[in-house]
């Protein structure tokens, strides 16, 4: 999870205060944990120095407002079309699809296909290596990769149910 790509998605919806972002973030994550709200200004204070958020002011409680600049913009839309390695949590994954579900990202198909790729590229690659393992007689490997095979299968059909719902 990446507390810099949930405050750009926050972001990207409109200009926020650090507390309400860190809100916001909770929300989004669901019952994963909390945030700590040192982490919210600090990754703040870097979106900053890195151009990607502007500070546009404070409201009436001298609350310091924050707003996502072009550059933020493409940074987020280009963190969204990157496929997630699955040796990272799946977890990663469903964030990132939760974030562009957020923001109604209009390219989540294209980033649905280049997951689905990279599962596929993984799945082909254990495979091979399953043939292995068997004809090896390495029955503790061949069954961990078969594990992590029926894990990617899984995968596979929630991106096809995601798809599939998103059908007009």
């Amino acid at each position: 999870m990446s507390v810099k790509y949930g405050i750009l998605t926050m972001l990207y919806l409109q200009k926020n205060h650090g507390y309400e972002l860190k809100l916001e973030l909770e929300s989004l994550l669901g019952i994963k944990g909390k945030i700590n709200p040192g982490q919210i200004y600090t990754t703040l204070d870097r979106l900053i120095r890195d151009q990607l958020v502007i500070s546009v002011g404070m409201d009436d409680q001298e609350r310091k407002f924050y707003e996502i600049t072009t550059k933020g913009n493409k940074e987020l839309e280009k963190w969204l079309l990157e496929p997630v390695p699955y040796h990272s949590t799946k977890e990663d994954f469903h964030f990132k699809w939760s974030c562009a579900r957020k923001i109604d990202f209009k390219q989540e198909n294209e980033m649905l296909d280049q997951q689905k790729a990279m599962i596929m590229k993984d799945v082909m690659d254990l495979t091979k290596f399953k043939t292995e393992f068997l004809l090896q007689g390495d029955e503790n490997r061949y069954l961990l990769i078969t594990s992590t095979l029926l894990h990617l299968e899984a995968d596979l059909n929630w991106i096809n149910q995601v798809e599939n719902r998103n059908r007009p």
